[in-house]
């Protein structure tokens, strides 16, 4: 709590503050003090200092009957669906076991994240939502429902780092307005249930800007190598996911090295020569990568699995479909391969 400002002493018959008893000039009466009033000012609420996820609740949870309900009978229907089995407690979802790992960073004495719940449910439809939060006892508190208009506008409001929802166009929304965002995509995995977060990203269009892309699909692979063979020294431009990445690096930073419980990597399609000019840029931007895998173009899901992820982000959908029979994955729908 902030100190108080002043501690006053108040007479009831008297706007006056006083700190000692005053006698009254001319007529000998003594005023002695009554009451006193503290006027302590209290802390605004603020996540300043938080890496903040906001996350869609067909993320959080299973909410694919009540999302079938809603396509084919219409809002209506669904309404009266989701009322009728608020008490129901839903399944997790897609990104359930990431976010209760993400709140497990938390500590007693300092809290490293918030997650955001994002719905275009109404109030009356997400109470449903809200009671499967309480019933597995995700710290989850601070929430907008929309009643089905885009949530993307409040990720820049709550200032979140990373936005996971369902809906491709909201992601999309996101994106554009440069905030790190991805569609998360139905698995059937379960979650890697040690207590570590492991999250992996792919580079270009993800953690990196989508300049050497633009230059592979433009001139093909030779030209994508001599270009950043020439640009080796030359840092890439950051991606819409650098911020996040940078975000986990200042609470790893907070823990010994062998003692974290993040651990992130970098899976990606690269290999020598057009490493280096990646490690480099990490270099420069001062920021922590725990494993680094140029792949060379092979598959990426059997590596994900070894690296055991909760989740992995890609740009490309082919990659993000082949790591979701491994782990759990986010498309991120930005940069060339995912121009409209």
């Amino acid at each position: 709590m902030a100190p108080c400002a002043r501690l006053a002493l108040i007479h009831p018959q008297s706007s006056q503050e006083f700190d000692l008893p005053v006698v009254v000039p001319g007529s000998g009466v003594i005023l002695t003090p009554w009451r006193r009033r503290y006027t302590c000012r209290m802390p605004r609420p603020t996540l300043a200092g938080k890496l903040v996820v906001a996350i869609s609740s067909r993320a959080l949870f299973d909410l694919s009957e009540s999302h079938r309900i809603y396509t084919e009978a219409g809002v209506d229907a669904y309404h009266r669906y989701q009322v009728e089995h608020e008490d129901e407690i839903l399944a997790p979802g897609p990104a359930f076991v990431l976010v209760k790992k993400l709140l497990r960073l938390n500590r007693p004495d300092k809290q490293y994240v918030e997650v955001i719940l994002l719905s275009r449910n109404s109030a009356d439809t997400g109470l449903r939502v809200f009671n499967s939060i309480k019933h597995y006892g995700l710290d989850i508190t601070r929430a907008a429902f929309t009643k089905g208009e885009p949530t993307s506008r409040y990720v820049p409001a709550f200032g979140a780092h990373l936005f996971l929802s369902a809906d491709t166009g909201d992601v999309r929304r996101a994106l554009d307005e440069g905030h790190a965002a991805a569609t998360i995509v139905p698995s059937a995995v379960g979650g890697n249930e040690a207590d570590e977060l492991r999250i992996a990203f792919d580079g270009d269009a993800v953690l990196f800007s989508d300049e050497a892309e633009r230059v592979y699909q433009a001139e093909g692979l030779a030209a994508f190598a001599q270009s950043e063979t020439d640009a080796a020294l030359l840092p890439l431009s950051g991606g819409p996911f650098k911020e996040f990445l940078a975000g986990l690096h200042l609470i790893q930073a907070d823990f010994p090295e062998d003692k974290s419980p993040i651990r992130t990597a970098l899976v990606t399609a690269r290999s020598a020569p057009a490493h280096e000019r990646v490690i480099r840029t990490l270099r420069a931007w001062n920021i922590r990568i725990d494993e680094a895998l140029f792949l060379g173009g092979l598959d990426k899901g059997e590596f994900l699995r070894a690296f055991r992820a909760d989740i992995f982000f890609d740009d490309q959908r082919t990659h993000v479909e082949s790591a979701a029979k491994h782990v759990a994955a986010g498309h991120v729908p930005h940069g060339i391969v995912n121009a409209q």
